[in-house]
């Protein structure tokens, strides 16, 4: 394991590596928005691998399990614009509150992240820079752009869980999450649930909050 250098002064990201955004269809005229904000799970060089051991960055704790894919295909298939992320959520969560303890997690389910521990305002001031800002902003410019043309617009979120967290297991296969608006939720719990085979989660296994949440409430 390598931990991160200790320079306060120490940039984030280089230009060599992989920018925080990817975006995909940014021209389409779809109703339907989707952000990902667990896309990737990489770690900026700076910071080593965080402490923590390898086989612990595959796990759901790193990133969501299988989004990527979900989201790249449907983007593709439906032609939606697409907004993701592609740094790991044990850098910053993208989808946490600056003042939320799950924004740079020291303990994420039952892992401690080593290198989490003992940060600089500097160094949580570049991550949030580093990454997390050119991601919500890129979505602020493409939803201001879609009004301004007068696209109608859909905001869909996109995200996985495990089928056991901390011991628990979730017998969902899908859950339809929300905030305070729960139109679209509602009709796609429906059309799921007349599948059949599907068990599928109202708000299950979590909702939507301004406290835990970022991208939605915004």
């Amino acid at each position: 394991m390598a931990l991160p250098a200790p320079a306060d002064t120490l940039r984030l990201l280089e230009d060599d590596e992989v920018p925080p955004v990817l975006e995909e269809n940014a021209g389409s005229r779809s109703p339907f928005f989707f952000t990902c904000d667990h896309y990737g799970r990489l770690i900026p060089r700076a910071l080593g691998d965080l402490g923590v051991h390898a086989g612990e960055l595959e796990r759901h704790i790193a990133w969501d399990i299988g989004i990527a894919e979900v989201a790249t295909w449907l983007a593709k298939e439906m032609d939606v614009h697409l907004i993701a992320q592609r740094y790991s959520r044990l850098v910053i969560d993208c989808n946490r509150p600056f003042d939320s303890p799950g924004s740079i997690p020291l303990i994420s389910e039952a892992t401690e992240i080593p290198g989490n521990g003992g940060l600089t305002r500097e160094q949580i001031a570049e991550r949030q820079r580093a990454v997390f800002a050119p991601y919500h902003t890129r979505i602020a410019q493409a939803l201001d752009a879609r009004k301004a043309s007068g696209l109608p617009t859909i905001l869909v979120s996109l995200h996985s869980f495990t089928p056991v967290y901390a011991g628990i297991a979730r017998p969902w296969h899908i859950g339809t999450l929300y905030n305070r608006d729960d139109r679209l939720p509602h009709l796609l719990r429906d059309k799921l649930r007349l599948e059949g085979d599907l068990v599928v989660g109202d708000n299950e296994p979590y909702a939507v909050s301004d406290a835990t949440d970022y991208t939605i409430p915004v």
